[in-house]
């Protein structure tokens, strides 16, 4: 049988650009398909820069406790494109198996023909076409890039949709400042829908969802303000809305990032029509939620083994500055809990902005090791990260590898083992767990 790899090496071929942000390509493949976004579960649809994953793997863990079956659509993947779709069963979902991945593409690379139409574009219409044709009892989906003109907003019409924290990120395709980047963001706001909005960082882009949510006619709700608040309280996690107070676990996940996302998680569940879940699924999923490659400590695997005796460490793949600034908090946060030197070994792309992500953890790492990030043409010489981190006032080296990296803590006299944060990249993160082998499940 055919791989699906083989046939996403011919989607390539499909669209002169990687990216290019239009719905018209994907409306005409829906519906040569017969619109199988007309046959979806009901569907709670994510836009944000910050935090997507996170906030869907809440509602996920949530959903799932209380029994229910769930659809995921998330992207990019860490090992394989395989965890972009994951299929709802009871007990739990589980990542498309080969077979039916092989089906959807082959389903829709008929009915697109030569047609020009960009890989996220295909793909996504293969994960709509197998939403369709297995049942399930709601779907998370995440927006790709942007919101207005992503491929996932062929949706029309979503039980709730939520945005996560908005930052400066991919300023090249949705605009240069906050509130052109929150527009694009909004665009999944509809007509009847709950439009949950997190709090922001940045007033401009509070102000613009709330302005768009009004316009369109959906019901603006504020996670983490007049309509939902969530905070720490005695060591649990407290959540409060107009109809419920919920007295919560707080999440396994490390930061305090985590609260938010976790207050948004279950205000969107609410929202979207599942407000009479039983308690035990609340405090059931926000016990349990995972989500790879997000500060996630490594405590067994190939890696762990080259650090020095008893070091930590850990693996994340926030690449803009404000997840630069969360990150570093949590680590700020960890130290105060446990002290040690931290080490940051990072891989970034050309894209990104490596002098605002490496600037938030000035005074906090003790140095910075360069290495590349495998397999992407794109990504900056570990020399220029390393003179990047300088710049930033942070002692920096390079090294060829992250194993290279682990291994070159040996030869300096440490007053305590090392906490090791590899950091920088998602595409980073994804080598870091197939070479560790601790794959996503």
């Amino acid at each position: 049988m055919e791989s699906s790899d083989a046939i996403l090496a011919r989607f390539l071929a499909l669209h002169p650009k990687t990216i290019d942000l239009s719905l018209g390509r994907i409306e005409r493949l829906m519906e040569r398909l017969g619109h199988p976004e007309r046959r979806l579960p009901p569907t709670i649809h994510v836009a944000g820069t910050n935090g997507k994953g996170s906030t869907i793997a809440f509602m996920r863990a949530i959903l799932e406790a209380a029994g229910l079956a769930v659809h995921v659509y998330t992207s990019p993947h860490l090992v394989r494109f395989h965890e972009r779709i994951r299929l709802g069963r009871p007990g739990g979902g589980v990542f498309v198996p080969e077979d039916l991945l092989v089906e959807a593409f082959r389903a829709c690379e008929a009915a697109n023909g030569e047609e020009p139409i960009t890989v996220f574009e295909i793909t996504t219409a293969a994960a709509l076409h197998l939403f369709a044709e297995a049942p399930a009892d709601v779907l998370l989906l995440e927006v790709g890039l942007g919101g207005r003109l992503d491929a996932t907003n062929v949706i029309a019409d979503p039980a709730a949709a939520l945005v996560t924290p908005i930052g400066l990120d991919h300023a090249e395709y949705l605009g240069p400042t906050v509130d052109r980047i929150a527009a694009e963001k909004a665009g999944i706001f509809k007509r009847g829908a709950p439009a949950l909005i997190a709090r922001q960082d940045y007033e401009a882009a509070e102000r613009v969802l709330v302005e768009t949510a009004e316009r369109v006619g959906a019901r603006p709700i504020l996670v983490g303000g007049q309509d939902f608040t969530t905070h720490e309280e005695n060591g649990r996690l407290v959540f409060q809305d107009a109809d419920a107070l919920l007295d919560l676990p707080m999440p396994r996940m490390v930061g305090a990032h985590q609260l938010v996302n976790a207050g948004l998680a279950i205000a969107a569940v609410r929202a979207a029509g599942f407000a009479r879940l039983p308690a035990s699924a609340f405090e059931q999923g926000v016990a349990r939620t995972d989500w790879p490659g997000r500060l996630q400590r490594l405590t067994r695997g190939v890696l762990p083994a080259l650090a020095p005796e008893g070091s930590e460490v850990w693996v994340d793949g926030g690449h803009n500055p404000d997840g630069g600034r969360v990150v570093a908090a949590a680590m700020a946060d960890r130290a105060e809990r446990a002290d040690a030197p931290l080490v940051l070994v990072v891989g970034m792309l050309g894209t990104k902005d490596a002098q605002g992500f490496l600037e938030k953890f000035s005074g906090l790492a003790r140095e910075v090791i360069a290495v590349p990030v495998p397999g992407q043409m794109a990504a900056r010489p570990p020399e220029e990260v390393a003179q990047i981190a300088a710049r930033a006032g942070l002692t920096a080296s390079t090294a060829p590898s992250v194993e290279a990296a682990l291994a070159s803590l040996d030869s300096t006299i440490w007053e305590s083992p090392p906490r090791v944060l590899i950091c920088g990249s998602l595409y980073l993160a994804g080598a870091v767990l197939a070479a560790n082998g601790t794959l996503p499940t």
